[in-house]
């Protein structure tokens, strides 16, 4: 049954503080209610017509006539959608350079998540870290079950690396369970498709980096644990998965065909063979072209690696799709699935941009992530379908400074006088030089690449970390990687609660501060995912 949240209908008119009051029995003439013999405040003009005001009283209206779901299984479909390390810091960075990309200042825009109802704060924190890793949060999100940093889809008993340590470990994920009930399933990312985060979707491992057998123990060959690429192809609960679209081609192929794998396998013609009637796919033309009326199962690896950063594939013309393209033509093909459907989609880059120190790469392709979401909020209900949005942990990326208002996010810090005018030049900090409004606490440090939009170049440069004079530096460029104080080969994660965004039946279960493993249990629950 729906319950329905008591609304109260606010308006200007109705506050304790000046209104509402007989203007009849005013003495004061001044719109004040009589309260235990003295007159109450009054609201002035300029309050009540303020925008603030108006934009305050529009959102308290609107979330009083919500409404949410308790029913078990109310959502035909779940889709969860993970930032890789976008943290708070990560969104709020992200909604003002896209509001500026659409001529805004900026601060007053919102991502499409952003727009979503219900709002929480994930506990990100990995049962032997404090500060976690992809592979034990996503598992958490997946399973229901928190477990260690590096390992995947195993309780955390298990030992990373050792392969013996974990069997009789293994954890079931809601993708597992969609499949097991007969819905259409799939999972999505600009990384690796057999890195941590989608691996954790469908795949059980004591280390997160045996992504294909080159990386297996003689350890894990002996005891018969199998690499996460082969896993992802012998993949056998309900119909297999559906849909299955990233990067990491390299990882199925064998070394003879530019591959990784020494067994000598091909895995994209195993999975062909598996699925005669399914579609393998390279290139975004491809997935351009499928028709999604007709295509049944689909493997889409786009790249040898991780997919482009957003901006260098738009930059440089690759031929990859966008989060938004697979996101669209997945559901597409997953909602003709009369039972529902579970889709993962991860946007894996924004992590990889903060790891190499880039603002730029990592805000860029957070804008298309939320890109992605609408793309998922249009073509579906949140009547039958739960979307959820989160990330798996932080990144020490800082947003600081005292810059103006409508200040390039990307930029060095402007400050303004009394009268909100901006200062013509940009603020300089006690040793005399310009700084900008983000920045890293650890990592690389500054590099300036110019026009180069790959942020993985920076690795082939030297750690310059500490103060640089950027008077003459253009720091909006894609190639421009933000100052840092400790110095480290990559930036590294950051401890703190990551927000979470929801609509749909169930989204009100997420409010409030929570364990990660949580998200399991509300897919769970409104999914209708546990067996009864």
């Amino acid at each position: 049954m729906k319950i329905k949240y008591l609304a109260l209908a606010i308006s200007a008119s109705a506050l304790l503080y000046g209104c509402g009051g007989d203007s009849n029995n005013d003495e004061n003439g001044d719109g004040g209610r009589d309260v235990g013999g003295e007159a109450a405040l009054s609201f002035p003009a300029s309050q009540v017509a303020s925008d603030w005001y108006e934009q305050g009283e529009a959102v308290v209206a609107a979330a009083a006539q919500k409404q949410v779901n308790n029913e078990v299984g109310a959502a035909k479909n779940v889709i969860l959608f993970v930032g890789d390390g976008m943290g708070i810091s990560t969104v709020t960075a992200a909604r003002i350079l896209a509001g500026q990309m659409q001529g805004l200042d900026g601060e007053e825009y919102q991502l499409s998540f952003e727009k979503m109802p219900f709002t929480g704060l994930i506990k990100t924190y990995n049962t032997n870290q404090q500060t976690p890793d992809s592979a034990g949060t996503m598992t958490a999100m997946m399973s229901g079950v928190k477990t260690k940093a590096g390992v995947i889809g195993v309780a955390e008993g298990a030992v990373r690396s050792d392969c013996a340590s974990s069997q009789g470990k293994e954890l079931v994920t809601a993708l597992e369970l969609a499949e097991d009930q007969g819905k259409a399933t799939g999972i999505i990312s600009t990384a690796r498709i057999t890195h941590a985060t989608p691996a954790a979707t469908y795949s059980k491992s004591p280390e997160r980096n045996w992504e294909s057998d080159d990386n297996l123990t003689a350890e894990a060959t002996t005891n018969g644990c199998k690499d996460i690429a082969d896993q992802l192809v012998s993949f056998d609960i309900g119909d297999g998965i559906d849909v299955v679209m990233g990067g990491g081609r390299r990882h199925f192929l064998p070394t003879a065909d530019g591959g990784k794998r020494t067994d000598s396998r091909d895995l994209t013609d195993e999975w062909k063979t598996a699925h005669p009637s399914g579609s393998y796919l390279q290139t975004g033309t491809e997935l351009a072209a499928l028709d999604a009326a007709s295509a049944t199962q689909v493997l889409g690896l786009f790249s040898s690696s991780h997919m482009s950063y957003d901006s260098d594939r738009q930059a440089n013309s690759k031929d990859e799709p966008s989060l938004s393209e697979m996101t669209s033509k997945s559901i597409d093909i997953l909602s003709k699935d009369e039972d529902g459907f579970f889709l993962m989609v991860e946007s894996g880059r924004i992590d990889h941009g903060h790891h190499a120190g880039s603002a730029y790469s990592a805000l860029t392709d957070a804008v298309e992530f939320a890109n992605a979401i609408q793309a998922a909020m249009d073509k579906t209900s949140e009547e039958d379908t739960l979307i959820i949005v989160t990330a798996d942990h932080s990144h020490v990326f800082t947003i600081a400074g005292y810059p103006t208002r409508g200040n390039p996010i990307l930029g060095k810090v402007v400050t303004n006088d009394g009268s909100g005018e901006p200062e013509s030049t940009p603020a300089l900090a006690a040793d005399s030089m310009p700084y900008t409004t983000l920045g890293y606490t650890n990592g690389l440090g500054f590099a300036e690449l110019g026009d180069e939009h790959d942020a993985d170049a920076r690795y082939g440069s030297a750690i310059d970390a500490g103060r640089k004079d950027l008077a003459a530096v253009n720091t909006e460029s894609p190639g421009y990687h933000q100052e840092t104080l400790v110095p480290l080969s990559s930036e590294t994660h950051a401890g703190e609660d990551v927000g979470v965004w929801a609509r749909g039946p169930g989204a009100h279960l997420l409010t409030g501060t929570n364990e990660q493993s949580l998200i399991f249990h509300v897919m769970a629950h409104a999914g209708g995912l546990l067996p009864e």
